[in-house]
C-alpha cells in the first residue's frame, strides 16, 4: 500500500481506501462486510468512508460492529461520516441540511453507530442552501474543538462555496476545511481538475468517489443492463439513471473504448481505470466499493499499474474516454 498527506495536513490515508455506499446494510450481509474490511486492513488500507444517509444508518452500524469484531487498532485506521441527507427515511426539518442543531446531531448518531470517540474526517455532504454557511463553518468548528472530530470537510461543493468557507474560517478564527470529496474518473474530470485546481494547490486534499463510474469502467455493462447488476436492481434506478446519464450510450461507447485499451495491454479496464485516478497528484484517497472479497482484492491490484505505463497510455486513454473521443 502507498499512503499520501491529505492535502496540507499531516495524516498520512492509504492510497486505496475503502467505502460502504450501495453495500453495507443493504446488498451485502454482515459476515461478507467482515471479510471485507479484514482484507481491506491486511492489505494496508487505513482510511474506511461511510455516511449518515448510507442505509439510513445502517450502513455506518454494520461497519462500526465489524471494525469492533476484527479489533482493529483505533490509532491504526481512519473512518468517516457525512451529513447532509439524514439517517431516516422521511427527514423533518431538523433531522437534515447544514444547521448547526442537525450537524451536531448528525455527528453524535454517526459516533453511536461507529462505536467510535472521534470521528477522523467527517463532511458536509452537499451544500446547504437554506443555511449560511458560517453557521456550518462554526458548528464543524465547535466539533473539532471538542474532539469529536480531527478534520472535516465538503462533498461535491462548488469551489466558490469552498473558498467562502475557508475565508470565513480565517476571519471568525475557526477550522477551515480541509478536504473535499468529489467523483472523479475517466468520464467525469471537470470539476477535480478545473475547477479546484487552485484550491488543491493551496492544500485541499481530496478523497475522490466513484473511480469506476458505479461499475460503468469495468466493462460489464457494455452488453446491457442484467437484472442481477447493481444497476439492474429494483431500487436502483435512481443510480442506474446517475451512472449512465444522458444520452446515455454516449457514456456507455465511452466506457467501451476504455475496456478496448485496457484489453490490447492484457489489463483489467477496472485497474487502469483506478490506476489513471491514482496518477493525479491531487488525490489524496481513492475510495473503493465492492460487494466481495475478490473484487476488492482486484481493485487494489491497481496500485501494481501506476508505474508500468508512460505518459503517451494514460494520454491515449484520456482521449478515448472523452465526449469528443
Amino acid at each position: 500500500m502507498q499512503y499520501r498527506r491529505l492535502g496540507s495536513t499531516g495524516l498520512q490515508l492509504s492510497a486505496l481506501s475503502f467505502g460502504a455506499w450501495v453495500t453495507f446494510g443493504g446488498q451485502i450481509g454482515r459476515d461478507e462486510a467482515r471479510n471485507l474490511i479484514a482484507a481491506a486492513w491486511d492489505h494496508g488500507v487505513n482510511f474506511f468512508d461511510n455516511a449518515e444517509v448510507y442505509a439510513q444508518g445502517r450502513a455506518e452500524q454494520v461497519m462500526g460492529d465489524v471494525i469492533a469484531d476484527l479489533r482493529l487498532p483505533r490509532d491504526g485506521y481512519c473512518v468517516s461520516s457525512k451529513v447532509f441527507f439524514g439517517s431516516v427515511a422521511e427527514p423533518r426539518p431538523t433531522q437534515r441540511g447544514l444547521s448547526r442543531k442537525h450537524v451536531v446531531d448528525a455527528c453524535e448518531g454517526a459516533l453511536r453507530r461507529l462505536r467510535v470517540d472521534y470521528l477522523d474526517l467527517y463532511y458536509c455532504h452537499r451544500p446547504d442552501p437554506d443555511t449560511p454557511i458560517e453557521e456550518t463553518v462554526r458548528a464543524m468548528d465547535l466539533l473539532v474543538r471538542q474532539g469529536k472530530v480531527l478534520y472535516w470537510g465538503t462533498s461535491e461543493w462548488s469551489a466558490a462555496q469552498l473558498e467562502e468557507a475557508h475565508a470565513i474560517a480565517r476571519a471568525i478564527g475557526a477550522f477551515a476545511p480541509s478536504m473535499e470529496q468529489p467523483q472523479y474518473n475517466l468520464l467525469h474530470r471537470e470539476r477535480v481538475e478545473r475547477e479546484y485546481a487552485a484550491l488543491c494547490a493551496a492544500g485541499m486534499g481530496t478523497t475522490i468517489w466513484s473511480p469506476l463510474a458505479s461499475g460503468l469502467l469495468t466493462g460489464k455493462y457494455s452488453e446491457g443492463i442484467g437484472a442481477d447488476a447493481r444497476l439492474g436492481q429494483p431500487g436502483r434506478e435512481w443510480l442506474r439513471d446517475l451512472v449512465i446519464g444522458e444520452p446515455g450510450e454516449q457514456r456507455v461507447e465511452r466506457a467501451r473504448r476504455v475496456s478496448a485499451i485496457a484489453a490490447e495491454l492484457g489489463e483489467s479496464p477496472a485497474q487502469l481505470a483506478i490506476a489513471w485516478c491514482l496518477r493525479n497528484p491531487q488525490v489524496s484517497s481513492v475510495i473503493l466499493g465492492a460487494s466481495r472479497v475478490s473484487q476488492l482484492l482486484e481493485n487494489l491490484g491497481a496500485l501494481e499499474l501506476v508505474e508500468r505505463y508512460d505518459a503517451s497510455v494514460w494520454q491515449r486513454l484520456e482521449a478515448v474516454a472523452s465526449p469528443a473521443g
